[in-house]
This record gives C-alpha cells, structure tokens and sequence, in this order.
C-alpha cells in the first residue's frame, strides 16, 4: 500500500517496545499526532514528550477509553477523531482528566464496546453506532433508510440542537450514554472477490438475490430484506474471512470502514447505495460524565466539539485522498492499490431503492421500530422530525462546508 502513514515504517515489535517504555497511550498519542513520516527514533523521543507532559501532575480523572478495533494508524484512514478527542481532552484540563486508550479490540470490540460502558469497565467508547444498537437500541434511531440525503444532512444533524431532543437525551435517560461525536458516511453494499470479473454495477437490480452480511441494526434489516439483499449477521470480525471465501456475496458497510480494516485486498466493487448511516461515534457513560466538576463537563463538551470539527474535515479529505472514494479515483489510494471499483449509482438508481424500502414509501414496513423509537423519545415523530432537520442544507452541499454548532447550546 502506498498511502503513506505515520506508523508504516515501524513494526508491531518496535511499537510494543515504545510503549513497554512510556506505555501504550502516550505512544498512540503521540503517533497520531505526527505530522511527517516517522522512525523508531522520533516515534520514541515523541513519546517520551507526550508521557512527560501527561504525568506532569497527578491526574483527578483516569478515564478508560475503549476504542474497539482502532489504533494511531487506522485511525488515519477513517477519521473517526477518538485520539484527538483524547489528545485534545487532556491538553485542554492540563492533565486533570488523562485519557487510557486502548484498541486493537483489547478492551471491547465493535458490539461489546457499548455493554462495557454501560457495565463500568470502560468510560468511554468507539463504535459504530449500528454495531452499538444491540446494547443501546435507541441507537436505531440513525437507521431508518434513505432520512440522511448525503454526508453533509449527517453533519447538519448532529450540529443541530434539535439532536439533543430526539437523538442525545433519549439516548442519555435510556441508555445512560452521552453521544459526543462521530464520523458520518452513508451505508452502501460492498461486494466480495465473487464479483471481480463481473461487470461494475450500474442497476439496483443486480444486487437483487444477493447475500450480505449486516451489523447490529435492527432497523438496518428492514432495508436490506425490502431491498432483496438478504441480510445475514456476521461479526464485523469475521466478515473478511465471509468475503474471501464467498460465503457471502458482500457487506454493508461504508467505504472507509473496508479500508480501514483492512478488507481491501479482498473487496472488488464498492457499491455506493447510500441507504442508511455509517456512523462511527464516540460515547461517554452519563454517570461518569455527572460525577466531573462542572469545569471539567465543559471540557469534555469543546473537545467533543472541537473533534467533531476536526472528523468532519479530516474524514472528507481522507475519503478521498486516503480510500480512494471518488470518481475519478486517485491512483495510491487504498482502493487504487486493490483494485476497489467504486460503483455510484445514478439517481434515478437510488430513486428506485428509496421507494423499494424507505419509511416515506413503505411505512408498513417500519411501524413497529418508529413506534418504540417514538415512545422512548417521548412521542415525537423520530423520522420524520430527523428527515425534516436532513433537508434544511442542500442535497448536493459539500460535506465540510456544513456550519459547524454547539449543539448542547440553542
């Protein structure tokens, strides 16, 4: 892979050697926060920066931070800003909160992440929101199909103070979690090595029959069963072996979620449906967040601000630039380097699968989940308030030129 990061030139051996020293959280730290390419050397003397500057003073916080399968060099192909969250978490309360971040699924994985927070074993986690829906169902509330137009109706959403009507507090009383940020994308099918000889997928029609894996989102199974795409659960860490060995035909998920985890190599079509979020958030537990100083609420609430800022533009340039998500592609992209086709539809394409599958055509269909999902939120109507909020920008807006809002303020 040519795209260059920061960590490429140095091995597993020689990281676990930094962090044996200066331990494994100022190493990603400090590896995350490089700018050029890195040796053994400057990833060491940075390290050794970032432990002295962390262990100034004596911490009032330790928080937990469990990042699923993340890490300093992943997290630089899907920006989804969980070590710039901490980074910038512990600069801003000069060392009073200090963050442990622990990936690489050491912690908690994609669905336990969510469970361990609520259990107290971790403060605070990364995940997608689809995978988290298991142990937090009003989650759900993302998923409903094609209520999100594109990237940039995400952004403008999770600005919005009306977020905190209908997505943060019911997730809050509900759940006992604080959604601080994410990343946004939009779901499509990614097709297995089955299909690398076929040709590029211009028509919804044929993806019909078509066996695909799906996360945690009950309401995701709703769109993929209307759409014909027969949903099968797989663990997100088994889905590479399923795709490699054809026992599914694809998987839906977003674009930098197949680099990031390193299924490339066994991806062929990145097929661009667009038919619910991909959105990789990071949470808090509420009771841990209630028992910091006010002082202290009020930083985790900037630096979660301030990293959804940085997601916001990071993740744009990375899709491009980094996963090779565009047309046309640019070559040392990851899915340049793999031979990744991107497959995006025509509108009349998605035209045809909105009304296949979405709430405002098919209602029936979602009557159950809107149901509960509206009771938890105290009877507003979830989709149609959070379509409403998704078409205040325009359709075609550019993701990163959305405003940025305090949220938690009207």
């Amino acid at each position: 892979m040519s795209v260059s990061n920061n960590l490429s030139k140095i091995s597993r051996r020689d990281l676990f050697r930094v962090a044996g020293r200066f331990g494994m959280s100022s190493t990603l730290l400090a590896a995350g926060g490089f700018g050029g390419a890195m040796s053994l050397a400057n990833l060491a003397s940075a390290a050794e920066s970032t432990y002295d500057k962390r262990y100034s003073k004596p911490a009032k916080h330790t928080l937990k931070f469990g990042a699923a399968g993340f890490n300093a060099q992943n997290l630089l192909i899907e920006r989804a800003g969980a070590l710039e969250f901490a980074r910038d978490l512990e600069s801003r309360t000069d060392g009073e909160i200090r963050i442990e971040f622990i990936g690489n699924n050491q912690i908690c994985g994609q669905t336990s992440c969510v469970e361990k927070t609520q259990q107290g074993i971790v403060d605070i986690y990364a995940a997608s929101t689809q995978n988290s829906a298991g142990g937090a169902p009003y989650l759900n509330v993302l998923d409903y199909a094609y209520m999100f137009p594109g990237r940039a109706s995400q952004y403008h959403f999770l600005y919005s103070p009306e977020s905190q009507r209908i997505l943060r507090e019911p997730l809050e009383k509900r759940h006992g979690l604080k959604f601080l940020f994410s990343h946004c994308e939009l779901r499509g099918i990614q097709l297995g090595l089955g299909w690398e000889d076929k040709p590029t997928v211009t028509k919804l029609e044929q993806l019909f029959g078509t066996k695909n894996r799906v996360t945690g989102t009950q309401l995701g199974r709703i769109a993929m069963q209307a759409l014909n795409l027969n949903p099968v659960p797989v663990a997100w860490e088994e889905t590479l072996d399923g795709l490699k060995q054809g026992l599914i035909d694809g998987a839906e998920t977003w674009a930098s979620a197949v680099a990031y985890a390193n299924m490339s190599p066994v991806v062929s079509q990145s097929v661009d449906l667009k038919f619910f979020c991909g959105t990789e958030h990071t949470s808090m537990s509420a009771s841990v967040f209630d028992s910091l100083e006010g002082y202290l609420q009020d930083a985790v609430m900037e630096s979660a601000y301030w990293a959804q800022t940085h997601v916001q533009a990071a993740n744009e340039a990375a899709l491009v630039k980094t996963v090779g998500h565009s047309d046309p592609q640019m070559p040392g992209t990851i899915f340049a380097e793999n031979n990744v086709r991107n497959a995006f539809l025509a509108d009349d394409q998605i035209k045809m699968a909105e009304e296949m599958c979405s709430p405002e055509f098919q209602p029936q269909l979602w009557e159950k989940w809107r149901d509960r999902l509206n009771g938890w939120a105290g009877g507003i109507d979830t989709y149609q308030e959070i379509y409403d909020i998704a078409r205040q920008v325009p359709k075609d807006m550019k993701p990163e030129n959305v405003e940025p809002r305090r949220w938690w303020k009207a």
